[in-house]
C-alpha cells in the first residue's frame, strides 16, 4: 500500500508518561495548502481493528477542505454513504504559530461531538499527528499520516497501536485526487 515504505517516528513520552509531540522545524500554516479544494477519495478500512484481520472495507467519498483564521486553520467536510445512510464528517485544524504545532478535532453526523486533537507536525511534506485514545475499552496510541510528497493524490492514514508504539495497526487508507 502506499506510503507503508514510510516509518512512524518513535513515540516519546515524559516522566509522567504523558505524550510528548516533537515538533519539525519547517512545520508552516501552510503545510496543508496541498489540500485546498475538492478531492474525491477511495477509501480503504480495515473491517476490525486488533484482530488479525486483513479484510478491507473500500468505498468512495469527497472531501472539500477551505482555510479558516487568516490562514492559520481549515475545514473539512468528509461525505459519503455507509450501509446505505448518508454519513457527514468534519475536521478543524489549527496551527499554533507559536508552537509550530498543528491540532486535528474530528467529529461526524454519528457523534456530533469534537474528538481529543491529535497533534503533530510535517517534514519534507509528510505529517505524523499523534494522540492517546481509547478503542474498545482499552488504551491506544493513534497516528494519522499525511503524505502529500505527491500534491495532486495525497494519502491519509490512520494507524493505532496497543503496545505504546512499539507495533502500529495499519485501518484506514485514503487515496485522494483532485
Amino acid at each position: 500500500m502506499a506510503n507503508d515504505d514510510l516509518e512512524i517516528p518513535k513515540v516519546h513520552f515524559d516522566q509522567n508518561g504523558e505524550l510528548l509531540i516533537i515538533v519539525s522545524e519547517s512545520s508552516s500554516k501552510d503545510d496543508f495548502d496541498f489540500f485546498q479544494g475538492k478531492s474525491n477519495i477511495r477509501n480503504k478500512k480495515l473491517k476490525k481493528r486488533f484482530a488479525n484481520c486483513t479484510e478491507w472495507i473500500e468505498f468512495p467519498s469527497t472531501q472539500e477542505m477551505y482555510k479558516i483564521l487568516n490562514g492559520i486553520g481549515n475545514i473539512d467536510n468528509f461525505l459519503t454513504t455507509f450501509d446505505g445512510e448518508p454519513f457527514e464528517g468534519m475536521t478543524v485544524r489549527l496551527f499554533n504559530p507559536r508552537t509550530k504545532l498543528w491540532s486535528i478535532y474530528w467529529s461526524d453526523s454519528n457523534t456530533g461531538v469534537l474528538d481529543k486533537p491529535v497533534v503533530g507536525s510535517f517534514e519534507n511534506k509528510i505529517g505524523h499527528f499523534y494522540s492517546k485514545d481509547v478503542f474498545e475499552g482499552k488504551d491506544v496510541l493513534q497516528v494519522f499520516r499525511w503524505d502529500a510528497r505527491d500534491s495532486k493524490n495525497p494519502v491519509w492514514s490512520q494507524a493505532m497501536s496497543d503496545d505504546k508504539g512499539k507495533t502500529w495497526e495499519w485501518n484506514w487508507y485514503m487515496y485522494m485526487s483532485k
